[in-house]
């Protein structure tokens, strides 16, 4: 027996567990305010047929009572006539008229008492009804008001959740090596593609590269010549420059036109220009030896 009551226990809890889970608020609410207006619309159907016999005892009320005092103006009439006999039967009809509206008018009492009661029920009812009305929209309201706080925290947590981060950071990874894989396949396709261009291109300057230098390094040797004849040239006239001042100017021969020429610079000016000279040489050296480590 204690088995089969823990079975049925179980049963009825599983049972209302599912009817729980599947019962949607706004539904629910819906469902009994349907059911709440069928009962309204029930109540309208009772009231009416209490209204209905209300009326129809008041009918018969009135109708008893006519008859009673129609039977009663008979047995005046009677006694008038000096037919006690007949005023007897006819008070006799007077009085059993007489007690049946006296039974329906208090039955007819009495319903109209009920028929009261009932309009008052329903229109107790139907204020019911609206006010039901009012409380599910107000409950629907917070139903979806809830339902969506509910989603959006679930979704935070989502977010939230290191799982998703970490689905973040390995897809930011995945998207490096595609990028980085992408870039060596475009440097490799160039490579390929340019290898013999470039070898190419490389021999072809380095034989339009050498002519020019060497022609640069003749044109530098003729310019170091004519510069070191310049300055022994230079250097010689300074020294007889210097000698011939210290003399006395030799007396004109008498078969002579022109005087002697003077020189064009002293020896300071001759040395400095010198100097300069040596120096622009010494800086296009330099140039031509980076220029040839360049190539």
């Amino acid at each position: 027996m204690g088995l089969f009551s823990r079975i049925g226990t179980l049963f009825r809890s599983n049972i209302n567990e599912l009817i729980n889970k599947a019962e949607d608020p706004e539904k629910m609410l819906n469902q009994v305010l349907v059911d709440m207006k069928s009962q309204l619309v029930e109540a309208k159907k009772q009231v009416a047929v209490a209204i209905a016999d209300e009326k129809r005892l008041k009918k018969q009320y009135e109708t008893e009572a006519a008859k009673a005092a129609d039977w009663e103006k008979k047995a005046m009439l009677a006694v008038r006539a000096g037919d006690d006999n007949l005023a007897r039967a006819a008070l006799g009809r007077k009085k059993s008229h007489a007690e049946i509206a006296a039974s329906l008018k208090q039955q007819w009492d009495a319903q109209k008492e009920s028929v009261e009661k009932l309009k008052e029920a329903l229109r107790g009812l139907d204020s019911k009804i609206e006010e039901a009305k009012r409380k599910r929209n107000m409950l629907v309201s917070r139903a979806k008001r809830a339902e969506a706080q509910r989603t959006i925290n679930e979704t935070l947590n989502g977010i939230n959740n290191t799982s998703a981060f970490d689905t973040f950071e390995r897809m930011a990874d995945r998207v490096t090596q595609l990028e980085a894989e992408a870039e060596a396949t475009s440097e490799m396709s160039a490579a390929l593609t340019e290898g013999v261009d470039s070898s190419l291109e490389s021999q072809f300057k380095a034989l339009e590269a050498g002519p020019g230098v060497d022609d640069e390094l003749e044109r530098l040797k003729s310019q170091m010549a004519l510069k070191a004849a310049e300055k022994k040239q230079i250097s010689e006239g300074a020294s007889a420059s210097a000698n011939a001042s210290a003399e006395p100017p030799p007396a004109e021969s008498a078969g002579a036109d022109e005087p002697a020429p003077a020189p064009d610079m002293t020896p300071d000016e001759a040395a400095a220009k010198a100097a300069i000279d040596e120096a622009e040489l010494d800086s296009q050296l330099e140039e031509l030896k980076r220029k040839l480590s360049a190539e």
